[in-house]
């Protein structure tokens, strides 16, 4: 592993939030692909875990650990810089490699804001109380967000999407791992 690369393992609550895009600039700044359209994790965290890239050339093998300096937005991007990486071959190093940070290190969400994560794997029950699914992903359409459920229903997977938006919702309970809705079985 390249020596300014401390070796760590992934917290259990690591969470995917981005990818180093490439090297910016000449002192050993990253520009990141924050997965997230308002990438708050990214400037609160002061710890990023990195696992190398799925494919292409890989400088590090195992999970490691970057204490961050700075990080900000800069021209619709993260720009960000680490302790110990003070030059851009250095930087170079960690293009593609993919960036996770502890849930439990993500500022906490305003009342009824959710983050994705929490969402995947709730089940969702209608008022009737009739299980629609679980949610298995989330989609950003622009003007709202949609809740993309899976259920298996006589030995195949059906899936549904219902708007995350009041109209629809009614509750979510984070502790129960449920979202109870105002939406039919059959629509």
């Amino acid at each position: 592993m390249t020596p300014w690369l401390e070796p760590a393992d992934l917290p259990p609550d690591a969470v995917e939030v981005g990818k180093v895009v490439d090297a910016w600039g000449i002192k050993g700044w990253v520009k990141v692909h924050a997965f997230s359209p308002d990438p708050q994790a990214l400037f609160s965290a002061k710890r990023w875990f990195l696992l190398p890239p799925e494919s292409g050339p890989k400088f590090f093998e195992s999970a490691a650990l970057v204490r961050v300096q700075q990080a900000r937005e800069h021209s619709g991007a993260v720009v960000a810089s680490f302790h110990d990486v003070t030059d851009r071959n250095q930087a170079e190093t960690l293009k593609s490699a993919r960036i996770f940070i502890p849930r439990s290190s993500f500022p906490t969400p305003d009342h009824d804001e959710f983050y994705w994560v929490d969402l995947m794997g709730l089940q969702v029950v209608n008022r009737e109380g009739v299980a629609l699914g679980e949610v298995c992903d989330l989609l950003a359409t622009g003007a709202q967000t949609v809740l993309v459920l899976k259920q298996q229903q006589n030995g195949q997977n059906v899936e549904r999407m219902i708007p995350f938006v009041s109209v629809y919702i009614d509750q979510v309970d984070l502790a129960q791992r449920q979202i109870w809705v105002d939406w039919q079985a059959d629509y």
